[in-house]
């Protein structure tokens, strides 16, 4: 079946840094992001960590001799295997004929290696050839959060809310670039020195960024945020201390009542985790359309119509932006529109949208209070040309938006919801708004883990009263109040 190629074969390939594409079959293991790390103490909305996952084998440093080793096997593993035939198998086959003929190879050209050594070799030239290489150990893993390799010698990646270096290393730039191509390629993008920056994602939904040089000087940079295989909850958001239980059913009813919603917070807060935690009490009968950069929010719904933004060809030609997508989707009979970033004038057209019928549609921005929030939302309006006069302006953002979500990550490396606000109106030429709990930081214990916990404002019937009654959620609504405010006044 597999006959020899010779130059041929290692024409397709081009060089042991840059193994051809893989089959369509192997799929790497990923996983999302995990929005909140759990903390300690219990009484300040500290939670004791989950059990720990099964340790992950830590593999040895790599020398220049292994290197040596794997680009000979690689190179004689090129001239004897069949890519053609090999694609038509699928991954488990494939993975066995590779370590078959590789085991062949060590013994012929008698490589002095130890039965783990060779195993090790063996798992690295199958994740070149059909999978994405020195990354397959790493999304394999799913409690790594993000993965962010700076060159070929440098890999970091984020556990448990701090970042490390890991012991990953590929051999040269030119295999971290052709992975990079294989990732993108995926999506129809591209990455060269012509296009040098790219967004694309992983089968699973996990983001992907590549910029390559001559932009990035010291080699390829791509970061990898990967998302978890089963969705955060709620339920599973009080666990981990990131809210509690009367903010989560208080978020619950906001998600039900058809609130337009802003989640805000800085990168790696866990907005997109935050969003899909909140979709998940959209009606199943609503129509929703979500309309992203990078497609990843991960709805339930029978009923949801995903869009995606397309980048300019190498002419120049052929964007579809944010707001191209927003402007389409308003055609297509949505009943909530859900965008995934907002980051540019496209945030005017998603507030018409919120004030002209679409109720209980939803975005994230990136900001670091509610109040900067809607700075940065009127900023974006100016950027693109709108000659609007600054109190028409806010008078928009007030009358479109009902609650804004604030998302933190701290310095413990843990991630909470930090503020539940609502914009109530305008006084003057001032938007107004008020918090209906806020979470209030008060130490950090001797492992350096933060004290904190949340508190309510005892503002009384929010804004969105009527809409909760309308919805038969006003009971439920008034206890999570009341709990929330008794809780307050116990310390």
């Amino acid at each position: 079946m597999f006959g020899k190629r010779g130059n041929e074969g290692l024409g397709k390939v081009g060089a042991v840094s840059a193994p051809p594409p893989p089959p369509a079959a192997a799929t790497p293991a990923s996983a999302p992001a995990v929005l909140v790390e759990p903390a300690r103490d219990p009484g300040r909305h500290q939670v004791t960590p989950p059990p720990m996952q099964a340790p992950q084998r830590r593999r040895p440093a790599r020398t220049e001799e292994y290197y040596d080793t794997k680009a000979q096997v690689f190179s004689a593993l090129i001239d004897t295997i069949d890519l053609s035939q090999l694609a038509k198998l699928d991954a488990e086959s494939a993975r066995e004929e590779i370590r078959d003929i590789v085991n062949d190879i060590i013994t012929i050209k008698n490589f002095a290696m130890s039965i783990s050594e060779q195993e090790e070799l063996l798992e690295d030239i199958c994740n070149d050839v059909l999978g994405y290489g020195p990354l397959e150990p790493l999304l394999a893993r799913d409690d790594i959060a993000d993965i962010m390799v700076n060159g070929a010698g440098k890999t970091f990646i984020e556990v448990g809310g701090k970042t490390v270096e890991s012991e990953i290393r590929f051999r040269d730039n030119g295999q971290l670039l052709s992975i990079c191509q294989r990732i993108v390629s995926q999506v129809g993008r591209r990455v060269d020195e012509s296009s040098p920056i790219c967004d694309a994602r992983l089968p699973d939904g996990s983001r992907v960024n590549v910029i390559a040089p001559p932009l990035a000087i010291d080699g390829p940079a791509l970061t990898i945020r990967k998302f978890k295989k089963d969705k955060l909850t709620l339920d599973q958001l009080v666990r981990f201390g990131a809210i509690t239980p009367e903010g989560a059913t208080l978020l619950q009813i906001i998600g039900r009542v058809r609130c337009n919603v802003v989640i805000s917070g800085g990168t790696g807060s866990g907005k997109t985790t935050l969003l899909n935690c909140l979709t998940n009490y959209i009606d199943r009968d609503e129509r929703v359309i979500t309309c992203e950069d990078t497609a990843e929010l991960q709805l339930q719904q029978p009923h949801v119509v995903r869009l995606e933004t397309r980048p300019p060809n190498i002419e120049g030609e052929g964007e579809i932006t944010m707001r191209d997508l927003v402007k389409n989707c308003l055609r297509m009979r949505p009943e909530r529109i859900i965008v995934g970033e907002v980051r540019g004038p496209e945030v005017f057209d998603l507030l018409q949208a919120m004030n002209t019928g679409h109720d209980g549609s939803m975005g994230t921005i990136h900001s670091n209070s509610p109040r900067e929030c809607l700075s940065r939302i009127e900023s974006m309006i100016a950027m693109g040309g709108y000659s609007l006069p600054a109190k028409t302006v806010r008078e928009i953002i007030s009358g479109s938006i009902d609650v804004i979500i604030q998302a933190a990550r701290l310095r413990d490396g843990s991630r909470r919801i930090t503020a539940i606000t609502e914009v109530i109106g305008m006084e003057g030429d001032v938007i107004i708004t008020q918090d209906l709990m806020r979470y209030e930081i008060e130490g950090e214990d001797a492992g350096g883990r933060l004290i904190g916990r949340h508190m309510s404002t005892g503002i009384g019937k929010p804004h969105f009263w009527d809409r909760a009654r309308y919805y038969n959620e006003e009971k439920r609504l008034a206890a999570a109040l009341d709990e929330m405010e008794a809780k307050s006044k116990e310390i």
